[in-house]
C-alpha cells in the first residue's frame, strides 16, 4: 500500500508518521533505540539541548525523540505529540476545525533541517482531551 494515499478517506493517507518525545540522555536514547530495538536514523539536526533526531522503525513509521528532557522520572503519558501522516494538511485541518477542535499551529510548509532536509507540511491541534496532534505530510503529497 501506498503509504502517502493509504485507505483511510478523512486523511488521505492515514498511519502514524511518528511520535515525539523529549528525552533526559539524548545520546542513551538514540543508542537504545538503534541498538536495542533497531530503529534507523532517517534524519538528525540540532545541537545540544536542541538535537533531534526522527528514527524509522522499520516500515516509515518513526520515533522523533528531542534532546532537553527533564531530570525527573516522567510520569505516564510521555509523548510529546502523534504525528497523523496525511495527504492533504488543508483538508484535514479544516475538518478539524469543523469539529471544535483548538488549532495550535496553521498548516505550515517547512523543512525539518537534516542532511537532506525534508520539506512537509504541518499542522497542529489539540484532541478532545488536550492530547497534541500533528498533521505531516510531504510537501509534494499537501499540493
Amino acid at each position: 500500500m501506498d503509504r502517502e494515499t493509504g485507505s483511510n478517506r478523512v486523511l488521505g493517507g492515514g498511519g502514524i508518521h511518528h511520535v515525539a518525545m523529549r528525552v533526559r540522555d539524548f545520546d542513551a536514547s538514540v543508542a537504545f533505540y538503534r541498538e536495542t530495538l533497531g530503529f534507523v536514523p532517517v534524519l538528525a539536526w540540532g545541537e545540544g539541548n536542541g538535537r533531534a533526531v526522527m528514527l524509522d522503525t522499520g516500515r516509515g513509521d518513526c520515533v522523533e525523540l528531542f534532546a532537553g528532557g527533564p531530570d525527573s522520572e516522567r510520569p505516564e503519558g510521555a509523548w510529546i505529540h502523534l504525528a497523523l501522516r496525511v495527504s492533504d494538511c488543508d483538508a484535514v485541518l479544516a475538518k478539524v476545525r469543523e469539529a471544535g477542535c483548538v488549532v495550535t499551529m496553521d498548516a505550515t510548509d517547512v523543512a525539518i533541517p537534516g542532511d537532506p532536509p525534508m520539506p512537509v507540511r504541518i499542522a497542529f491541534f489539540k484532541g478532545p482531551d488536550g492530547e497534541v496532534l500533528e498533521l505531516f505530510s510531504s510537501r509534494q503529497a499537501a499540493r
